[in-house]
């Protein structure tokens, strides 16, 4: 039987190419995937530990919880803190370091790198070990600075240069000292680093005085346990925390690993996707391979073959398919690991160098997956073909399904369906988080069901292309009578493309519909004209709006200023606004008294509100961060939406307790609305800081709009992989169908029909099946997007479902030209069958 069943697959080479082909892509998938997170993780790994080389032990300030009407904070790392660390018998030297965000301009006044990598810090006295100098001197002053080499590099700056540089809004103007080499990742990773004196960083970042941590290196023969033990003794336990820079390494190695985890899972969803679709190909072709050699396995039956060793010779063919399939999958998936990295670069986001990592858990995983999907997916046509009694295989008796076996399938079918709408339908109901779960289930219930129920559905859907395919004469009867002439193939290759389709169907109404609902809610609640903020979501000074104010178009402005705050101890963030103008800038559905802020009215969302049971007129004590306390009465309640919510106080009432006031917006109205002068002229009075957005209710939408573009890219190019698998097995199913029709097509030719007519028949026969597998998937994909609609619009008011038709239209005619281009081969094939010889084929 192991004899035979090599032979069997040394005879089907060209049949079984297809398969091989699908279980490859799915197993390169993995593969290039695990390869390309483990190599980007280890390099990332290598890299942040090189930053730990000049860090024994590092200090920090050790939080404290909230606790009654104070709200949490992190003690401050004073100079004497640094000083006591130096001197410990252990240490060698202390190093105060400071962070903060630095936006620096290249020569054209763009902003280099992405805001978020854009970092600042300082640099300790004239020689810092941990940024060793390439050209230059240290920096002195606010007026001078030094920036790492790759950033000199790619902006083309020199030592002497003078650049346009932001830390919170206003515009800087230092002078290049010096150019540094770095090991921080964030400058691998395409972002820049900007190193001011100590004073300088401490007084630009908003921490006068103070450090972020200290770094302590130790002495010679002083191990890293050992210097903390000292640092320990010497310093207030309650003040600060240590950590040996061997664990700081081994923390940050973790934390690369966690944020790699998301994206390693999201890849392999989507490789798994491809393996999903790929088992209805794998079972497909094996089971036109059984059902064309019944008789021989018959025959084997009638010598003495058991049910087990003909089920075993399957599952044997399929084991070799499955290992060819994932030695070139594994091979692939290097090439694609390694050209992912390459594509990085190209896309401006470089990552440290290191070598790419094959580790054993790659390789297995390949073999497990490749091995595994194939053998899994034979086994039932492997199964069923033992199961046959011998006499009634050699006679053919076995060709149709019983109707027993089709009402169990479809009673099946019915029950996987019913109760996957159920669940679907039920997690509707629920809030947005608990109903994840829930619906994630009741798609996969119900995509199960479908794909259960496909060979029934099939019948009617196919059956209402009649009347199109009658205009195309006999060959378009024909494709219809095939299309039905076996359901269940029809079913498993019509189901590989529903699959892709719905899932694609469902990102798009889901994108689309996000994207209407962000619009309306900007509309509907945003009088501003423009929002100002920082490129990268920090803070702005309060400078920025007083810049603003003196523009000559300017009619009002309002900051948006978070402060911690604590009421019936439970921390709370409160919002500053100017009170007298913030009306005029926003639009809120006012639900309870009025909207009014001023003194100690302020104003609360319904949530808050139904929190701590407050309602129009409702008077509470807030316990501000500087632990003074003040009662203040709710003159209203508000309708809240995504973009802004919570308490909101008048910046009056809330600045004399917030030590460095900062805002995270601010709006601004002007007296000719927007246009693009009026937009030049705000952005003038702002220095031309590239640090600095300058937005409308537009340019808010086409961000967000450009986000949800990306996604779907991403989103469709990923599951391009689920549509190539789906069209390989139309091929596949094609290919074989006209090899077992051999004889009929011979016949066809004999009584009249040519070979264009042949041509055509096998195409539109692969046209059907295609536009079949593309409706079912379409409705699905809308059924679920709407679904997920539901548990979004239950936390987003404005959320309404969109149907994007002219996507949906452009999908279903994929769906189409997948089914043309798939029936190439098959149709050529079968055009070309010599008519003698194929009447005479068994």
């Amino acid at each position: 039987m192991f004899r035979t069943a090599l032979r069997n697959v040394s005879a089907h080479k060209a049949r079984l190419l297809m398969t091989v082909l699908a279980v490859m892509l799915g197993v390169a998938f993995v593969s290039g995937t695990l390869v390309f997170t483990n190599s980007l993780s280890g390099a990332l790994q290598n890299q942040s530990a090189k930053g730990f080389d000049h860090v024994d032990v590092a200090v920090t300030a050790q939080w404290k919880e909230a606790e009654g009407d104070k709200v949490g904070e992190y003690p401050e790392l004073t100079r004497e803190l640094v000083d006591d660390s130096a001197a410990v018998p252990g240490a060698a030297r202390a190093i105060g370091t400071v962070q903060g965000f630095t936006a620096i301009a290249g020569k054209d006044g763009k902003l280099i790198g992405d805001g978020f990598q854009s970092q600042g810090g300082n640099y300790w006295g004239d020689d810092d070990p941990r940024y060793p100098l390439t050209d230059g001197r240290a920096p002195k002053g606010e007026g001078e600075i030094l920036i790492d080499s790759e950033t000199a590099k790619r902006a083309g700056y020199e030592v002497g240069d003078t650049v346009r540089m932001s830390v919170d809004g206003p515009v800087l103007e230092p002078v290049i000292t010096g150019i540094f080499t770095t090991d921080d990742g964030n400058v691998a990773a395409g972002g820049s680093l900007t190193l001011f004196d100590t004073a300088s960083a401490q007084k630009l970042f908003g921490k006068p005085g103070t450090f972020d941590e200290i770094a302590v290196q130790a002495k010679a023969g002083v191990s890293d346990t050992e210097l903390r033990a000292q640092l320990e003794k010497a310093l207030p336990s309650d003040v600060v925390e240590t950590m040996t820079g061997t664990e700081l390494a081994d923390d940050q190695a973790e934390a690369i690993a966690a944020s790699m985890s998301g994206l390693k899972q999201g890849l392999l969803v989507f490789a798994g996707i491809s393996l999903f679709v790929g088992t209805f190909i794998i079972a497909n072709t094996f089971t036109m391979l059984v059902a064309q050699r019944t008789r021989e396995l018959a025959l084997m039956r009638a010598v003495g073959a058991s049910r087990r060793q003909v089920t075993r010779s399957v599952l044997i063919e399929a084991f070799v398919v499955g290992a060819v399939a994932a030695v070139a999958g594994l091979v692939a998936g290097v090439g694609i690991g390694a050209g992912l990295r390459s594509l990085m670069g190209a896309l401006d986001a470089p990552m440290p160098d290191g070598p790419l990592v094959i580790s054993s858990g790659t390789v297995g995983s390949a073999f497990a997956v490749g091995i595994l999907v194939t053998m899994l997916a034979a086994w039932l046509p492997g199964r069923r073909a033992a199961k046959i009694p011998p006499v009634a295989a050699m006679s053919a008796l076995h060709a149709q399904a019983t109707t027993k076996s089709l009402v169990l399938r479809n009673t099946l079918g019915a029950l996987f369906s019913a109760a996957g709408v159920a669940v679907v339908l039920a997690a509707t109901t629920m809030d947005g988080s608990d109903g994840q779960a829930p619906m994630g289930l009741g798609a996969v219930l119900l995509i199960i069901g479908v794909f259960i129920l496909t060979p029934l559905l099939s019948r009617p859907l196919i059956a209402a292309a009649g009347p199109v395919l009658r205009v195309f004469g006999v060959s378009g009867k024909l494709a219809r009578q095939n299309s039905v002439r076996n359901p269940r193939r029809t079913a498993a290759t019509a189901s590989a493309l529903m699959i892709g389709l719905t899932l694609i169907t469902g990102m798009t109404v889901m994108a689309g519909s996000l994207q209407k609902s962000i619009d309306k809610m900007a509309a509907s609640a945003i009088e501003a004209d423009y929002m100002v903020s920082m490129a990268n979501g920090h803070p702005l000074s309060p400078d920025v709006e007083k810049r603003l104010k003196g523009a000559g178009d300017v009619t009002a402005t309002s900051p948006m200023r978070n402060a911690d705050a604590r009421i019936d101890g439970e921390t709370e963030y409160l919002t500053g606004v100017n009170g007298a103008t913030f009306g005029d800038l926003t639009d809120f559905p006012v639900v309870q008294g009025s909207f009014e802020i001023g003194g100690t009215r302020v104003v609360v969302d319904e949530d808050v509100a139904k929190s701590y049971g407050w309602k129009a007129g409702s008077a509470f004590t807030v316990a501000y961060g500087d632990g003074e306390k003040q009662k203040l009465t709710v003159s209203g309640v508000y309708e809240a939406n995504e973009l802004m919510r919570g308490i909101m106080i008048d910046t009056a009432t809330l600045d004399p307790h917030e030590s460095e006031p900062s805002d995270m917006m601010v709006m601004v109205k002007t007296a000719d609305g927007t246009s693009d002068a009026v937009k030049d002229s705000l952005e003038k009075a702002l220095g031309s800081n590239p640090a600095i957005r300058v937005q409308d209710k537009q340019d808010l939408s086409n961000e967000v709009a450009k986000m949800f573009t990306l996604i779907l890219n991403m989103v469709y190019g990923l599951l391009a992989m689920a549509v190539i698998v789906a069209v390989i097995g139309v091929i596949n199913t094609l290919a074989m169908s006209v090899f077992e029709r051999s004889q009929e097509i011979g016949m066809l030719r004999a009584i009249g029909l040519d070979r264009k007519g042949i041509k055509r028949m096998v195409r539109l026969e692969s046209l059907v099946i295609s536009l079949f597998g593309g409706v079912l998937g379409l409705g699905l994909g809308v059924f679920f997007g709407w679904a997920a609609g539901e548990l979004v619009g239950a936390r987003m008011a404005t959320y309404e479902l969109v149907l994007p038709w002219q996507r949906m239209g452009i999908f279903l005619l994929l769906a189409a030209v997948v089914g043309v281009l798939a029936a190439l081969w098959p149709a050529r094939r079968a055009a070309r069958l010599n008519m003698l010889q194929a009447i005479k084929a068994e």
